[in-house]
């Protein structure tokens, strides 16, 4: 099944995608539901499909919201790929290196990532993000894989400098609108292996990252097991699990989003998160 979260003449909905449309449930479901990880939470998939239908909105038509549009927690892995602890000529590490990025840093498929003001060192990052559909807590890595309700594509805009102000990544991993996360969560039933995807970066339609998922140092049940050995995780939390080697900064000359461009994160079974660049205006 795949679920996205949508605006829809101004309020936040979610509904289903079927044959190249999203139905959206009608009101007195997403009363009992009134988001997305309400659903997660309650595993209602099958109500969900099963509901009476409000709105058909096309996917080519519907306004993409961040695919959890109020999650608790968002934990991103940093240098996770083999390739990128390559590129970056860093040894792998002991733990995982995470950070969090909170839920106004991401826009959704088809938005604008915003290129602040303050820097030109706008740098793409395509991941795989996993989400959370059960309270996860001191599980173990064999087990890790029960908590997941899907996958979606990531993208971890990352502006540079302020990345590199401190050795905590926070500030550049945190503008406004500087990333994003969808189009839609896939759920497991759909990707039973997510080992088995490739992950595939395009800038303008030039590939620039191109890796399976396999090449991850941390792999998705020892991260989940990990996060939540110190986290009590929540449907609707979200794990990316890190990006590929081929980022604009490792370039040789540097490549950096600017306003015009195009940047799309692709994984099969999934899909396709593309976003325009354009600079940030202040409101």
């Amino acid at each position: 099944m795949k679920i996205s979260s949508i605006d829809l003449e101004g309020e936040s909905v979610y509904g289903y995608l079927d044959d190249g449309v999203i139905r959206v449930p009608k009101p007195e479901f997403l009363v009992l539901y009134p988001d997305l990880k309400s659903v997660l939470a309650a595993e209602a998939y099958a109500e969900l499909a099963s509901t009476d239908i409000a709105e058909t909105v096309s996917i080519t038509e519907a306004v993409f919201e961040p695919l959890i549009p109020n999650p608790g927690r968002i934990f991103c892995v940093g240098i996770n790929f083999l390739a990128h602890m390559k590129e970056m000529g860093r040894e792998p590490p002991d733990y995982p290196w995470l950070f969090t990025r909170f839920a106004d840093s991401q826009v959704g498929h088809g938005q604008p990532m915003l290129r602040p003001p303050e820097s030109e060192k706008f740098d793409f990052e395509g991941e795989l993000a996993v989400v959370i559909g059960k309270v996860t807590h001191r599980v173990k890595a064999a087990d890790a894989l029960d908590y997941v309700a899907g996958y979606s594509c990531f993208n971890d805009g990352s502006i540079r400098d302020y990345q590199r102000h401190s050795t905590q990544f926070t500030a550049g991993k945190n503008f406004y609108h500087s990333g994003s996360f969808g189009p839609w969560l896939v759920t497991t039933d759909e990707i039973p292996d997510p080992t088995a995807l490739n992950l595939e970066t395009r800038l303008n339609g030039e590939v620039m990252q191109q890796a399976p998922i396999n090449d991850l140092k941390f792999d998705i049940p020892a991260l989940i097991e990990y996060c939540s050995i110190f986290c009590r995780l929540q449907p609707g939390d979200v794990i990316s699990t890190g990006t590929p080697g081929g980022v604009g900064f490792a370039r040789t000359p540097p490549v950096w989003l600017k306003p015009g461009d195009t940047i799309e994160v692709e994984i099969d079974g999934i899909g396709v998160l593309e976003n325009p660049i354009v600079d940030y205006k202040q409101e």
